[in-house]
């Protein structure tokens, strides 16, 4: 038995039924908003009774706090664990998001919820705050010296560019890109960039 055959007690639950209803919040919190989405069209989309439902999740709340837990953040994980990038290339690589990509779900949630004690705007807050800390990891690794102040800053970059993309349907990235860009040669020694350049160009020829 897999774990998404299990409830929360780890009792069987109907094969497959808690990953349709994760799968069915995703859709529908993303494309129409958590308020504007009921237990009885959640349940419906999902292809299970809401007695099934309760099963898995205690109610909406749970399901809104494990719908952001379950939530693909690999556009900023992949970039911090990339090899091939040198820190400051990856401090970089954070701002390349498709296009496609809407408004940051954590963002969307605190918005939408108005209950800073709710478990999805507090796994949202540690959310923030551990993108904010592997942006400051990065910067001390490219020699930055205040890292914490620029990874704040490059955070704030991120979710203020996503926020200006969804309300003006256009991309706000690029130009968050170049100010980051500033931001972070004034943050870094011109020598510790040259250091990086050559490390990399060392690591390419060997």
């Amino acid at each position: 038995m897999t774990e998404l055959e299990k409830g929360p007690k780890g009792r069987r639950r109907g094969r497959g039924a808690r990953e349709r209803i994760l799968s069915a919040s995703q859709q529908l919190f993303r494309e129409q908003g958590i308020n504007r989405t009921g237990m009885d069209q959640l349940c419906a989309e999902a292809q299970v009774s809401k007695r099934t439902a309760y099963q898995h999740f205690t109610g909406k709340d749970e399901l809104v706090a494990e719908y952001l837990r379950r939530f693909d953040p690999s556009v900023l994980s992949g970039v911090f664990d990339r090899t091939d990038l040198t820190p400051r290339e990856r401090l970089l690589a954070a701002f390349d998001i498709p296009r496609a990509t809407p408004l940051c779900p954590y963002i969307a949630a605190v918005v939408e919820l108005h209950d800073p004690q709710h478990p999805a705007s507090q796994y949202a807050r540690d959310y923030k705050k551990a993108v904010a800390t592997r942006l400051a990891d990065t910067a001390r690794e490219a020699g930055a010296a205040d890292p914490e102040r620029l990874g704040e800053q490059l955070a704030l970059l991120i979710d203020g560019a996503a926020a200006r993309t969804r309300v003006l349907d256009a991309d706000a990235f690029p130009t968050a890109a170049a100010i980051a860009s500033a931001l972070i040669d004034n943050a870094i020694p011109a020598t510790a960039c040259d250091d990086q350049r050559r490390e990399q160009a060392s690591g390419r020829i060997s």
